[in-house]
């Protein structure tokens, strides 16, 4: 299959919508409420502190998963255009820079700041990294090899943290102070940690982050270079989702479910939904054709980097209480904060809609 995948953008636009204000409605309606219902679905849109899973945790390696399927497309066409894999290596170290560089933004600002103020690892540095090294192996390595590296990271990183541990702590420790990974990031990083003592995206732990994009790339392999057909694919994609999260749930006994640590049997069990989801999504879209309701999804997924980086320079809040505050006001208690957050969504939305519309899009 040589065509670009409809659901794959889809997905990438369903898995924005939460990042760009939909969870919002949950909290929102929890507040309104206070009904156990809306309670229970507000939670699983927040983080737990340190071991657990809520499906918010999802959001992240889902992106990441995301686009180590779309770089298997963007390498082969180009590879078949004539680009040499030289000059395709300085393109991905280029594009992860990029992303590197954006994430400095995104942490910093503009501004200059004292060192001790200044955070390096970011969102979209994990995602440079990991998708960098990711593609490195795509390009130079085969499926065989590629699949060696996913588990070998994923063990490697297991046995790194089970055999050591941050000074003062006995081996093997995984608190967030004790665990080797936060230790590493305090004592090499520059600047200030998310939280002190650990970086919620620190620099130790991109060794199991590339997994993640790496089976996102043998993912897209699979689709896109296999023979089977399509029905095949799919069921293909179920089977390896339910081990990956059977493997997943195995391995949190010993080594806990944790996106703090981004610990092995995270990305397996995130893998595992991923998986699913993309299963769900290229079956219902690309191999149905039932494309009509995804494309809400794809207008938001052809610019993800450009919402995502918006609120930096947009006073979103700003703009829907100066366009919409009066829904707000007709409403009233309680229910108004839930309307000004559906206001918000929609506004982002159309505002992606007309860059979509005048096909702008920031490609990096």
């Amino acid at each position: 299959m040589n065509k670009r995948l409809y659901s794959l953008d889809a997905l990438r636009g369903f898995d924005m919508f939460w990042i760009i204000g939909a969870e919002e409605i949950f909290h929102t309606m929890s507040e309104a409420t206070h009904h156990p219902f809306w309670n229970a679905l507000s939670n699983q849109f927040t983080h737990p502190y340190w071991n657990g899973f809520n499906a918010y945790d999802l959001i992240f390696p889902l992106f990441m998963f995301i686009s180590g399927i779309s770089s298997v497309y963007s390498i082969d066409k180009s590879l078949l255009d004539g680009v040499s894999k030289s000059n395709l290596l300085v393109k991905v170290i280029k594009r992860g820079l990029i992303l590197f560089i954006l994430g400095l933004i995104y942490n910093n600002g503009l501004m200059i700041k004292p060192l001790a103020d200044f955070r390096v690892m970011s969102v979209l540095g994990r995602i440079g990294i990991a998708y960098t090294l990711s593609c490195i192996l795509y390009v130079y390595a085969n499926k065989k090899f590629q699949a060696i590296w996913f588990v070998g990271l994923l063990i490697g990183y297991w046995l790194i943290l089970k055999c050591t541990a941050a000074p003062g702590f006995p081996l093997g420790d995984l608190t967030e102070e004790g665990n080797f990974a936060s230790y590493f990031d305090r004592t090499i990083l520059p600047g200030k940690l998310s939280r002190g003592i650990h970086d919620t995206v620190g620099l130790f732990n991109n060794i199991a982050a590339i997994a993640t994009a790496l089976a996102g790339v043998l993912t897209g392999s699979y689709l896109k270079n296999t023979a089977s057909n399509e029905i095949t694919k799919t069921k293909s994609l179920i089977i390896a989702g339910v081990a990956s999260l059977f493997i997943a749930l195995i391995w949190n006994l010993d080594f806990p479910i944790n996106k703090n640590m981004w610990s092995s049997s995270f990305v397996l069990f995130t893998t595992g939904w991923n998986l699913l989801l993309m299963a769900l999504f290229y079956f219902i879209i690309d191999v149905k054709g039932i494309q009509q309701w995804a494309f809400f999804f794809k207008v938001i997924g052809m610019n993800s980097i450009l919402i995502y980086m918006s609120g930096k320079f947009i006073q979103w809040g700003y703009a829907n209480k100066g366009f919409f505050q009066w829904i707000g006001d007709l409403i009233g208690d309680p229910y108004n904060a839930v309307a000004m957050a559906i206001t918000a969504l929609a506004l982002k939305w159309i505002f992606l809609k007309f860059l979509y519309d005048k096909k702008i899009f920031l490609k990096i």
